[in-house]
């Protein structure tokens, strides 16, 4: 589907850009698509401009060279601060003594107190996820899905049809996990 406005063309531009070549781990499409498919999860529900432009840039500031302020640089305040919200705080750079378990569950915690529009876009994005993690590598799968359903649980307040949709796709990954 195509952007609706002008700013939501420009952060889908900047968003392609940024992630350039870079392949998705599982599917091996450009990274892109999986931006793209979280900003139409996030079309399915009552959103702002804003919050597709949010979509679109989630991934940016964790997976390529672009900052947060040149985020908000770009595209302004409202839409920097959801950016800011969607981007970990408890990384392997900022903590490399700190194993995976332990910046997962802080990552989960500082994710409760989001505002309710940066949890909905998270949840768009566990519903893009799951499904290609569980189907694709179930080693990983078992130890992701127990944080995904955490997090989902620490999303509560994002939009409900997400949050319920998340639930299933989370549900669903496990009970794949559980007949292999």
């Amino acid at each position: 589907m195509k952007p609706k406005n002008e700013l939501e063309e420009q952060a889908l531009e900047f968003a392609r850009e940024a992630h350039g070549e870079q392949r998705r781990k599982y599917s091996d499409e450009l990274f892109i698509e999986h931006s793209k498919r979280v900003a139409e999860w996030v079309r399915t529900i009552p959103h702002t401009s804003e919050m597709i432009c949010a979509a679109y840039l989630h991934d940016v500031v964790d997976n390529t060279s672009v900052t947060l302020q040149t985020i908000k640089r770009e595209f302004g305040s409202k839409i920097g601060k959801l950016v800011e919200e969607l981007t970990s705080e408890f990384v392997k750079q900022k903590y490399p003594r700190m194993n995976r378990r332990w910046r997962i569950e802080k990552e989960t915690i500082r994710q409760q107190d989001i505002s309710p529009k940066a949890k909905s876009i998270r949840l768009a994005e566990i519903i893009d996820n799951t499904p290609s993690i569980s189907q694709n590598d179930p080693v990983f799968a078992k130890q992701y899905i127990p944080e995904m359903e955490a997090l989902v649980e620490a999303l509560q307040g994002g939009n409900f049809k997400l949050l319920m949709r998340a639930c299933y796709e989370v549900q669903l990954a496990k009970n794949r996990l559980e007949a292999n």
